[in-house]
């Protein structure tokens, strides 16, 4: 039944790119002047979960690659990376230069001054997540070399801008934008299509099913292809010819459940223990939040942070918001209320 099972994969990048070719040109174009050897600007890609951010920006890089010999690539995730130590030391590590580096006694400044003497080929750096950084400099360390192009990957501009000292927001809001829209429908189905078709043997998923598991995701192209993947997943292993509509219905319950699950997994010490609070009392509003977070820990964060990781959390669909600015509360997101699989 499965035919290429890396097609179905969460991190795949597809050699063509559904309903992406704008964005992908202004992201290429920004980058276009690493191809003369010359510096980039830094690029800003923004949009809601689901959306193909990181899609795009591997896609773009990848291609870049293929036309330049000098050029090499590192991906951060910031949200496993969120630490100023660890982000620097990953783009180090990838680069083959952390041999010496104690993670425990080794000085920031030391592994800023490694990449300011890093000799080697223009580094393009994506930063994914990068409002989830603790401490936002690290992109102005970066910013301020010139031997690296920065692709900054967030859900929101204001939230990162938010969290920037004012030498650094004045330069990425002068940087290049590429905002991204939910996809609709028809464009979910062009993707699964396309996913259905490389990855899987003919005739074992109808049109009809892909459109459903379109509708199902709400415009959010990791959960579908998720559903796809684990919808796929459980036939193969039952020994079904075609994906049933009881199989379908289990997977979308089942991708659902996997991404919150990867999303709670991925929260920092401090979120995590925001979650909780939530969880064990909510609804609840911020300044409760606040107050019961600051018991809990014993180095809290702002309370202009901690709405950050409120409005992240929200964002991958954790949890859920209601009133307006001043008596909002939030609570846990209620799945059984989850866009059904017709």
């Amino acid at each position: 039944m499965i035919r290429d099972a890396r097609v179905l994969r969460a991190g795949f990048v597809p050699r063509e790119v559904e309903h992406r070719d704008a964005e992908v040109n202004h992201l290429s174009s920004i980058l276009e002047p690493i191809t003369n050897g010359e510096p980039a600007d830094t690029a800003i890609v923004t949009g809601p979960s689901g959306a193909g951010k990181t899609c795009i920006s591997k896609f773009v890089t990848e291609r870049l690659r293929e036309e330049v010999l000098d050029v090499e690539t590192t991906y951060v995730n910031c949200w496993r990376n969120y630490t100023r130590f660890r982000t620097l030391y990953q783009i180090l590590d990838d680069l083959g230069a952390t041999i010496d580096i104690h993670r425990q006694s080794t000085p920031h400044d030391e592994l800023v001054d490694r990449l300011q003497q890093h000799d080697g080929p223009r580094t393009v750096v994506i930063l994914d997540e990068v409002d989830q950084l603790e401490d936002p400099s690290v992109i102005y360390d970066l910013h301020s070399l010139p031997q690296f192009a920065i692709i900054c990957i967030a859900n929101k501009e204001e939230e990162l801008f938010s969290r920037v000292d004012d030498r650094l927001v004045s330069r990425l809001r002068s940087s290049e934008h590429v905002r991204m829209d939910k996809y609709h429908d028809e464009q979910l189905y062009d993707i699964l299509s396309a996913r259905a078709k490389w990855g899987l043997e003919e005739d074992v998923i109808t049109d009809d099913q892909l459109y459903r598991i379109a509708d199902a995701a709400a415009g959010d192209a990791r959960l579908a292809i998720g559903i796809l993947r684990t919808a796929a997943g459980k036939a193969d292993r039952e020994n079904h010819e075609r994906i049933t509509d009881d199989i379908l219905l289990d997977a979308a319950e089942d991708a659902r459940a996997q991404i919150k699950q990867k999303s709670l997994d991925s929260l920092t010490p401090h979120q995590r223990v925001v979650y909780d609070i939530v969880r064990e009392h909510g609804p609840i509003g911020p300044s409760e939040i606040h107050e019961r977070y600051t018991e809990d820990v014993d180095d809290p964060r702002t309370k202009r942070t901690i709405r950050t990781y409120l409005s992240k959390m929200e964002q991958y669909n954790l949890l859920e918001a209601e009133g307006t600015s001043r008596d909002r509360e939030y609570s846990l997101v209620d799945s059984a209320a989850a866009s059904p699989m017709q």
